[in-house]
């Protein structure tokens, strides 16, 4: 096959270049198990070179990067469009090449130090506070459409952006050991950091909590550098956003329990669990790390969404106890109704069930502090004990040649996995495929049978 075409290469350029860091990276391992095949050949290359740059444009804005998500207007959370890191690096390509040069040198040479990389956030900044190019006008007017003052946040934030990356490989030990030592190292990069830019202290913890698996803990850096703050004091800072946000994400969590939709699948229902996770945590979170009362503020709000989420939760498992009496009837009314059940399983009721017991299962993190444990805990006791029962009746209905018992233990097979484990889901699967086996043939009667 002869190469691209120069006007189907700038094509694929295009659409390279807008492309998510994923998906650059899938076409590269794809093509790179291509053969010598000539028109793929360019394809690659460009994707390599793409890939490249990336690398040295993710090294150089590690600090950004995690801010710069979806349009960048969330009204609490510091955030800026995703598309801001890409306007960056073709603006620092187009103004200072060569600065760009020795960072791609540093990276490839093994070069430990960061100074190439904030080199270039300085450069950047300096860009931005001039507008005087066509590249770093981009980025400041994608900035201020997201949010009011939206360039001059990224200006705070590229220029405590050294201070960041130092630190960033810390963050995980300081939130998991709270030293002594490590307090004081946090105390110490946060007036590094309002040194860089005096009125950036909120914009420095939103970046940490950024660089954090579960953003939440920056709490935990907050309080050492507060010294444990009251709520009121916290609150009426530049800070108190944080605990804003915490609240907010539990009224998010309440509605996503409350409008989760039982025909959602599997996937819905885990990620509106890991919601209920996260923010039962993020709530301890701010109790332990924060001196909250609860006759009043955050602390009495924190209570009251709490036990409205633990309801909520309640309300579910109910609601997958009655699915369950539908997803498999044979469970409740004993023997006599598992042999008259010539009925196919109801696939709505199935899926629903299946569903909801999926969300349930995945709060088992959440159940004890959020208040839900028992409702929890009951439900799982109660089917487990309907399926043990089912499973005899149905296995002996196969036996017995009933074609919708072996539908319906395939049903108590999935049920099974979620409300015990996977492992007494593959237990029933086999006793399933067991029971409609044919049974094993007695050589003698075959022999005496074709004398």
């Amino acid at each position: 096959m002869p190469a691209l075409s120069q006007r189907k290469l700038e094509i694929v350029r295009t659409l390279v270049d807008t492309a998510p860091d994923a998906v650059v990276e899938g076409l590269r391992q794809a093509l790179a198990a291509a053969g010598g095949d000539a028109a793929l050949a360019s394809v690659r290359q460009l994707v390599e070179l793409e890939a490249g740059d990336r690398q040295l444009r993710n090294v150089s804005l590690a600090p950004l990067l995690p801010i710069c998500v979806g349009d960048g207007a969330d009204p609490l959370r510091l955030t800026f469009p995703a598309r801001v890191p890409g306007l960056l690096w073709r603006a620092l390509k187009a103004q200072a090449p060569a600065f760009v040069r020795n960072a791609e040198v540093a990276l490839y040479g093994g070069e430990t130090s960061a100074d190439p990389y904030d080199r270039l956030l300085r450069i950047a900044a300096k860009g931005i506070r001039a507008a005087e190019t066509r590249e770093f006008q981009a980025v400041r007017q994608a900035c201020d459409a997201a949010r009011p003052a939206g360039a001059e946040a990224l200006l705070a934030a590229l220029d405590v952006a050294p201070v960041v990356r130092r630190i960033s490989l810390k963050l995980s030990g300081w939130v998991s050991h709270q030293t002594a030592e490590a307090s004081a190292a946090a105390r110490l990069a946060y007036k590094d950091a309002v040194a860089a830019a005096p009125d950036a202290g909120t914009i420095f913890f939103h970046m940490l909590a950024a660089q954090l698996p579960k953003p939440y803990t920056v709490l935990r850096i907050i309080s050492a550098v507060m010294e444990k703050p009251t709520e009121r004091y916290l609150a009426e800072s530049e800070l108190g956003v944080f605990g804003e946000i915490v609240l907010r994400d539990v009224e998010q969590a309440l509605a996503a329990v409350a409008g989760l939709d039982p025909d959602g699948g599997a996937e819905a229902a885990r990620a509106a669990a890991a919601q209920v996770n996260r923010v039962t945590g993020a709530g301890a979170e701010l109790e332990t790390y924060v001196t909250l009362s609860r006759e009043q503020g955050w602390g009495k709000q924190l209570l009251k969404l709490r036990a409205s989420l633990s309801a909520l939760v309640e309300e579910r498992c109910d609601e997958a106890e009655t699915l369950f009496g539908q997803a498999l009837p044979s469970s409740r009314g004993g023997a006599k109704r598992a042999r008259r059940s010539d009925a196919q399983p109801d696939p709505v009721a199935v899926r629903r069930c299946l569903t909801l017991l999926a969300f349930v299962s995945e709060l088992r993190a959440s159940a004890n502090p959020a208040g839900f444990a028992a409702a929890r805990s009951r439900l799982f006791e109660t089917l487990g004990q309907e399926l043990d029962l089912a499973v005899e009746h149905l296995v002996e209905a196969v036996k017995a040649g009933d074609a919708a018992a072996q539908a319906h233990l395939a049903v108590a097979a999935d049920l099974s996995a979620l409300v015990r484990d996977e492992k007494a889901g593959e237990l029933v699967r086999r006793r399933a495929a067991a029971a409609a086996a044919p049974p094993p043939v007695d050589p003698v009667k075959s022999l005496l049978a074709g004398t």
